[in-house]
């Protein structure tokens, strides 16, 4: 559902619902203690060094140029943040200086170097900015700076009087006034999830941008899209502003990650020459698992670095609680409140541990992929596909290595496929790419076919095309490795791996799946 997010209590959300993944693509124990688990080889132990890991102090005493500001966004390890008692508005209007650096702190310790602050007209007071509220956000952008984080802002939240220009630009400089020369503030995103296909918007965006421009030329300005606009909405923003031209673009995804390359080269094509960062990226817990959240960063992330962007900004900090959205729409939607890195009792869920590895440029949690089926329940990207034919049950009655396998037992079959248990890989995929998949396989009765199997599939989830291991052989086995190996075709997009059983009348455990891309 499209829900764009600017004008309060009319069109108000700041992230799109999570989005799934797409459906299309076992004996008795021994008394010998199982071997430790094999780690997957989705990807390197660790990161090139090529990146900087330590974020520089913010020096107020340098005065910045649209370059080094520009230089600066580019490379922000930035999150978006509300405290998770008080979001949108009510961040400003019950401002709690103590809990923002307590919070800010926990995004230093992840290795974040810059914070989003979303600055709302009808809370700060408009056309005339109130003093309490500016200096609100200057406490906010001094204590971000003690914290070594520079701010992006972002005006015009929950605004739509388009036809007031002057009343608009008037409040924009009263509120950028004191940043022009300060390099903790190192952006200017004018509007979130601009409406390209508004006219009175677009009219409005026409003269904001060179009036902002004009009085503060040495900041980037910028707008975004939301995630269902995407490149349409880039390009269609781009076509509007070309006599007054943005000087980056913030791109929102909230896409299937399976294809995140893809689609951020697709953000790249629209707006090109004109670089972009991700400035929104987040997958909820209420519908998804936080194992799901994990993967979907680290898959965005990953993606993004092999496009070429340095900066992407998970949504967001924390999790909301009951309350803490202002009555509007986006209150009323209940995945709003579970979209954080951590919980409302503080305690950080698995994604938090994927964004310092990136952030800080270390290796990725090793148990991220699951490939032993060992982590704790919610805490795996695998899901099941076709569970009405037969669901995949994780189960300690039979292990290869550790304790867990998963197991598949009297499944049917149909001319649509085989029950699975699925997942896609943290790798980004592309065409060419060689893929090796394998698994340790175990039957008790089986009959039908077990396999593992990959399948491609292009930007818009046509299937491709696939590969599938020999099947297990039927009846009663030990442990036995199933592998298979093939090449993207073209056009891929993303890739699934399935550990399926179609028409088995008995049990198949399967364990430690390891998946490489050469």
């Amino acid at each position: 559902m499209k829900l764009s997010r600017r004008r309060a209590a009319i069109i108000a959300s700041t992230v799109m619902l999570g989005l799934a993944l797409p459906t299309t693509p076992a004996l008795a124990k021994t008394a010998a203690k199982p071997a430790a688990k094999p780690a997957a080889t989705t990807k390197p132990a660790a990161k090139p060094a090529t990146k900087t890991t330590t974020p520089a102090t913010v020096k107020a005493a340098t005065t910045p140029t649209l370059a080094t500001r520009l230089a600066a966004v580019k490379t922000a390890k930035a999150i978006n943040y509300y405290p998770s008692t008080a979001g949108w508005s009510k961040m400003w209007s019950s401002f709690d200086s103590a809990k923002i650096d307590a919070d800010l702190a926990k995004a230093q310790a992840l290795g974040a170097t810059s914070v989003r602050a979303i600055v709302f007209p009808a809370t700060f007071g408009y056309p005339t900015p109130s003093t309490l509220y500016t200096d609100r956000l200057a406490l906010f952008v001094k204590l971000a700076a003690a914290r070594n984080m520079t701010v992006k802002l972002t005006l015009f939240d929950w605004w739509g009087d388009y036809s007031d220009v002057a009343g608009s630009t008037a409040w924009a400089a009263a509120i950028l006034k004191p940043y022009k020369d300060d390099p903790r503030v190192i952006s200017v995103e004018l509007q979130n999830e601009f409406d390209a296909t508004n006219t009175a918007a677009v009219a409005w965006a026409k003269k904001i941008v060179p009036a902002v421009r004009a009085a503060f030329p040495t900041m980037p300005l910028t707008f975004s899209v939301d995630g269902a606009a995407g490149p349409t909405g880039m390009a269609k923003i781009k076509t509007a502003l070309a006599a007054a031209p943005l000087d980056y673009y913030d791109y929102h995804f909230y896409g299937n990650s399976e294809r995140a390359l893809a689609m951020i080269r697709q953000a790249q094509s629209a707006v090109s020459p004109a670089p972009i960062v991700i400035g929104e990226a987040g997958l909820n817990t209420l519908q998804n698992t936080e194992g799901e959240q994990a993967a979907f960063l680290a898959r965005v992330f990953e993606a993004a670095e092999v496009a070429g962007i340095q900066s992407v900004s998970p949504w967001t900090l924390n999790d909301f609680a009951s309350g803490a959205i202002p009555d509007s729409a986006v209150s009323k939607l209940p995945a709003q409140y579970n979209y954080g890195l951590y919980r409302t009792n503080g305690v950080a869920k698995a994604a938090a541990a994927v964004v310092k590895a990136e952030f800080t440029n270390t290796a990725l949690p090793s148990t991220l992929f699951d490939n032993g089926f060992e982590n704790t329940a919610g805490l795996t990207p695998w899901r099941p596909f076709m569970p009405e034919l037969g669901g995949a049950v994780k189960t300690q009655s039979a292990a290869h290595t550790g304790k867990w396998s998963v197991s598949l037992t009297n499944t049917g079959k149909t001319s649509a496929g085989s029950p699975s248990y699925r997942v896609a890989p943290i790798t980004p995929v592309q065409p060419a790419q060689k893929w090796h998949a394998e698994v340790w396989a175990r039957g008790n009765g089986t009959t039908g076919a077990s396999q593992i199997a990959v399948s491609w599939f292009d930007i818009n989830d046509k299937w491709l095309g696939g590969s599938s291991s020999a099947s297990l052989a039927n009846g009663t086995t030990g442990w036995i490795k199933l592998t298979v190996d093939g090449v993207a075709p073209a056009g891929s997009a993303s890739m699934q791996i399935h550990l399926k059983s179609g028409a088995n009348t008995g049990t198949v455990w399967f364990d430690d799946v390891v998946v490489t891309a050469s």
